[in-house]
């Protein structure tokens, strides 16, 4: 975990600095990555963290603290909402780096799923709530999220009172929020924590905020991680912290550690790295920016075997190639996206389960890879259909810097694409092959050729089309 002090044999490069981009963000422009070569690590990894910290948040929708009295026509606008949240969303998560990113790791770590609730001010709330504390306080965090009309209703909050109380909140809180399965609690802590959970199920308007109702709270003496008293929420999020404050931090940064550097963790990757990233979590009282800047500004992060070790989620997939290339994208291609993240296994808002999406080996199978083919070949297309075709050449040119070299050019537009350079030089020589096209081979011979030919975008095009379909182009 000591800070990565560039040197000759792991130098500083603008693969490193994609590597930040990707991983805290989705991908970067080649302006912002020569500004980060200059900048130097630490440097750049303070300016993302410091930058997404004190990001303004997004602004409220007309309708995000809507009642169902203040629909004109529910039914025609509450799904139109939503479809705008989504495109709106996905703009953001394009163009936001570090805080778009940590706002959806929080949503997939406090899972809820939208078909449950299907109502579009409680989604804004909830996701709201993730925004304000994407990298905040961690404990903040998990006392604000559980108070969400989304989750009270997602999981049973608001059907949990002293008559019948209802496990399933309590049980996540412990299981998949803050310690992990069978990881420090019992069944009856468990049994006593859902009867402090109680009384949150009063909604004086129908779609309007959830709050407290005394009257179908569970009164009385609850013994939760052995301390014993009249426990309410409150009471809950406070005594987990504090008993159980080190599993809740390592537990926490593993999974930081698992998404940001690598799905794999051995026994010297717990001690060595998690380990120290959560005796940072807890000596800062669980708030998150030192522990993002210390495992973004560490050797680890920066070690080559950590370098295109993850698969790259659908919006991974879209969202990097949008920002690396410069092509267009606006509402109605984001539009589009979101439909094929959701055909690829990623419905924005809605994961599989209460666990969430488990992300690198599971986003890929026998029919998403060849799904993910076609959404590249569709995408592509569209654009150099639709006037777009001159984007193509400007990619080559930029990358090259107006190089007439056929393998080159090849070269660093498939090396700007992926997090490593490609294995074997015959990869290489087969995409030049594609990228040459029918030109007659005299003309590179003879450099007759450039990128200012009228065939040169159609060119990229090819190589891009091809690139997409190589298995190095799905990592990150």
């Amino acid at each position: 975990m000591d800070p990565y002090i560039p040197s000759g044999n792991n130098p500083w490069n603008k693969a490193k600095v994609k590597h930040c981009h990707r991983r805290l963000g989705y991908g970067t422009d080649l302006n912002t990555v020569s500004t980060g070569v200059i900048a130097g690590p630490g440097v750049l990894i303070d300016q993302m963290v410091d930058n997404a910290a004190s990001a303004p948040l997004r602004e409220d929708p007309f309708w995000g603290y809507y009642r169902l009295s203040d629909f004109g026509n529910y039914t025609a606008e509450n799904p139109q909402y939503i479809n705008d949240f989504r495109i709106e969303t996905g703009n953001l998560m394009v163009s936001s780096g570090l805080k778009g990113r940590m706002v959806f790791f929080w949503l997939n770590h406090f899972v809820t799923e939208l078909d449950t609730y299907n109502y579009s001010p409680y989604l804004f709330q909830y996701y709201r709530t993730a925004e304000q504390h994407a990298l905040g306080n961690f404990k903040d965090l998990v006392h604000d999220m559980g108070l969400t009309p989304a989750m009270l209703i997602y999981l049973n909050g608001f059907q949990n009172t002293n008559t019948e109380p209802n496990e399933n909140y309590a049980r996540e809180l412990f299981e998949l929020f803050t310690l992990g399965e069978g990881n420090g609690y019992t069944q009856e802590d468990i049994v006593e924590t859902s009867k402090a959970l109680t009384g949150w199920n009063l909604r004086p308007q129908v779609g309007g905020p959830i709050i407290f109702n005394t009257n179908t709270f569970f009164s009385g003496d609850k013994t939760i991680f052995g301390q014993t008293g009249n426990w309410d929420y409150h009471d809950v999020i406070d005594i987990l912290f504090q008993e159980r404050g080190e599993l809740i931090a390592q537990y926490v940064c593993r999974k930081l550690y698992r998404y940001f550097v690598s799905p794999d963790v051995d026994a010297m990757i717990e001690t060595n790295i998690i380990s120290p990233m959560a005796q940072t979590m807890i000596a800062n009282n669980f708030d998150l920016v030192p522990v993002l800047k210390q495992l973004f500004k560490s050797e680890h992060f920066f070690d080559e075997k950590a370098l295109g070790v993850i698969i790259k989620s659908p919006f991974d997939l879209i969202f990097q190639f949008v920002n690396e290339s410069g092509f267009l994208f606006n509402n109605d291609l984001m539009e589009a996206f979101i439909y094929y993240a959701a055909v690829l296994g990623q419905i924005m808002f809605n994961p599989p389960d209460v666990a969430g999406w488990q992300g690198d080996q599971d986003w890929i199978g026998t029919s998403t890879i060849t799904a993910r083919w076609a959404l590249f070949r569709a995408y592509l297309n569209l654009l150099f259909d639709n006037g777009q075709e001159e984007r193509f050449r400007s990619l080559a040119i930029d990358l090259s810097d107006d190089s007439n070299d056929p393998a080159y050019i090849t070269k660093v537009i498939v090396d700007h694409f992926h997090a490593r350079e490609l294995f074997t030089t015959s990869d290489y020589d087969l995409a030049t092959e594609v990228f040459k096209w029918e030109i007659p081979q005299n003309y590179y011979d003879d450099r007759l050729w450039n990128l200012s030919w009228a065939e040169a975008p159609y060119q990229v095009l090819l190589l891009l089309n091809h690139v997409a379909t190589w298995p190095e182009f799905q990592l990150k």
